[in-house]
C-alpha cells in the first residue's frame, strides 16, 4: 500500500488530493490511482477542496457558520481531572462534513442519478441502487473520528432546519447500529446528547 512521502504526520494538517493514500505501490500513482479508488471518491474529493478554497461559495449561511465554529474557532475544554486542553477535530472529520454540505447544498445532489456523476471509473449505474431516496456514506478509517461526524451531521441537519427556509432536513434523529457492540459505543456518546456537551463546539 503506497503512502505519499510528503504525507504529514498530524491528522490536524490539510490533505491535498494527491499525496492522499490509495491501495496500490506508490510507482502507480501517476497512471492508476483515480482508478484503483472507490468510484465517486477521486471526483469529490478534488471538488470539494477546490470548494473548501472559494471559502465554501454556494453554501448557506447555516452551514458556513457552524463549519468556522467547528475548525476555525478555538475550543478550550475540560479533562475528568479538571485540567483543560484545546480540543481540534481532524482533517478527515472537516473532509467529512464538507463533503456532505457540498454534495447537498453546493451541486444538490437529491438522488442516485445525481451521484452518478461524480463516477471516474465508468462502472457505477443506476441498476445498483434499488432505493430511489438520497443516501451518502461515507467511509472512515478505525479511530479517524466518525462518531464525532455522525454528531456533526446531526447538529448540521438540526440547525439546517432550524434556520434555512424550506429546508427538507430534520430535527429528529434515528442511529442504527450494526451490532450490540457498536450500540453499546454508540449509546456511551449519544445519550443524553453526552457528545454535543462534552466537546462544547456542537
Amino acid at each position: 500500500m503506497a503512502i505519499h512521502p510528503g504525507f504529514p504526520s498530524s491528522p490536524y494538517e490539510t490533505l491535498q488530493p494527491e499525496i492522499r493514500w490509495f491501495p496500490a505501490d506508490e510507482t502507480l500513482r501517476e497512471t492508476s490511482s483515480e482508478k484503483l479508488l472507490p468510484p465517486l471518491v477521486h471526483k469529490i474529493r478534488n471538488q470539494v477542496k477546490a470548494w473548501r478554497d472559494t471559502h465554501c461559495q454556494g453554501a448557506t449561511d447555516t452551514s458556513k457558520t457552524l463549519l468556522q465554529w467547528w475548525f476555525n474557532y478555538e475550543h478550550i475544554v475540560s479533562k475528568e481531572d479538571g485540567t483543560l486542553f484545546e480540543f481540534k477535530y481532524y482533517f478527515a472529520q472537516l473532509e467529512a462534513i464538507e463533503t456532505v454540505i457540498y454534495l447537498y447544498e453546493v451541486v444538490k445532489v437529491k438522488d442516485k442519478y445525481d451521484l452518478i456523476r461524480f463516477d471516474s471509473s465508468g462502472a457505477v449505474s443506476a441498476g445498483m441502487f434499488y432505493e430511489d431516496w438520497l443516501r451518502l456514506v461515507i467511509k472512515m478509517a478505525t479511530g479517524s473520528g466518525k462518531t464525532k461526524v455522525m454528531s456533526l451531521i446531526v447538529t448540521w441537519c438540526y440547525f439546517h432546519k432550524l434556520y434555512e427556509r424550506d429546508s427538507k432536513l430534520a430535527t429528529n434523529f434515528l442511529i442504527i447500529a450494526p451490532n450490540t457492540i457498536v450500540l453499546n459505543r454508540l449509546r456511551a456518546d449519544f445519550d443524553g446528547r453526552r457528545i454535543f456537551f462534552k466537546d462544547r463546539t456542537s
